[in-house]
């Protein structure tokens, strides 16, 4: 069982921010807008600052090796990197098909950027897009479709967990044995969002609706972690990663509000994959 030992709003101030995601090497914390902002947050002088702006709303981000930032532009409908403080448009395309909605990144250990495109709300068209260090984009899965949404590599990297908001479930892909995508957790009555791994092999699932928090333990049972039924210091909780130090502090996204929450917990999270070579370096 996990708990919450307290929460707090860490910065105020940002603009309905969806995405998260933390630099474990440098410290930084990343948070995106509703006008493309992209943010950098100090957690510790709790400040932060704009650094870039892509057409339009930030869903998702994640952190590299080398500092850079993958982010999924919802207007652009585009993946986009910010890298040395320059923005650049990388990818729109994955196997001939024009990405709709590129909503959440994560990286797998061999480089390998994998994203789900969600498709339109209650269209049943999203899919799960892969992106080898080689620059090949191919869409590997088309049977999460229902709004596909976060996503997360174990830490093995043998598998890829993916979020369908309106299945609403959680599904894993084997990336290495292959075959269907099979159903982790289903959970009714909630849209869920945002997912990343705890050390015992558990795993955070935030969801946008209600304001709620989730823990998944290894054998399967799901937990309510933190939950705002005022919506308030939690609101809409998107996206989620943990901070570095001991890996215990969780910080949600809040699309609902302008500030990103601060949760300490008695567990400690993974850190996500981060590889130096992707491609980024061939697009």
């Amino acid at each position: 069982m996990a708990r919450v030992e307290s929460i707090e709003v860490l910065v105020d101030g940002l603009d309905h921010p969806e995405g998260v995601a933390f630099d474990h090497g440098r410290g930084v914390l990343y948070a995106g807008g509703e006008a493309g902002q992209i943010y950098a947050v100090d957690p510790e002088d709790r400040a932060f600052r704009e650094i870039g702006r892509t057409p339009g709303f930030v869903l998702g981000l994640a952190v590299d090796g080398l500092g850079r930032v993958v982010v999924c532009d919802s207007v652009d409908g585009a993946i986009w990197v910010l890298e040395d403080g320059q923005l650049r448009r990388l990818l729109d395309r994955a196997g001939g098909r024009d990405l709709m909605l590129p909503n959440y990144p994560a990286f797998g250990p061999d480089g390998t950027l994998y994203f789900s495109d969600s498709g339109a709300w209650k269209q049943d068209n999203g899919a799960v897009v892969a992106v080898a260090a080689n620059g090949v984009a191919e869409v590997i899965d088309q049977s999460l479709v229902r709004f596909t949404n976060g996503c997360a590599v174990t830490p093995d990297g043998s598998e890829l967990w993916v979020i369908q908001s309106l299945g609403p479930d959680v599904s894993r892909i084997d990336l290495a044995g292959g075959g269907p995508a099979e159903t982790v957790v289903r959970l009714p009555g909630t849209v869920p969002d945002g997912v990343a791994f705890t050390s015992d092999g558990g795993a955070i699932i935030s969801c946008y609706r209600p304001d709620r928090i989730y823990y998944l333990s290894p054998e399967g049972r799901l937990e309510v972690l933190a939950e705002d039924p005022e919506g308030t210091l939690l609101a809409a909780p998107t996206n989620i990663c943990f901070l570095g130090g001991d890996r215990k502090r969780l910080v949600s996204a809040n699309l609902g509000r302008w500030h990103l929450t601060l949760l300490e917990l008695d567990i400690e999270g993974v850190i996500p994959h981060a590889p130096q070579r992707w491609a980024a370096d061939v697009l």
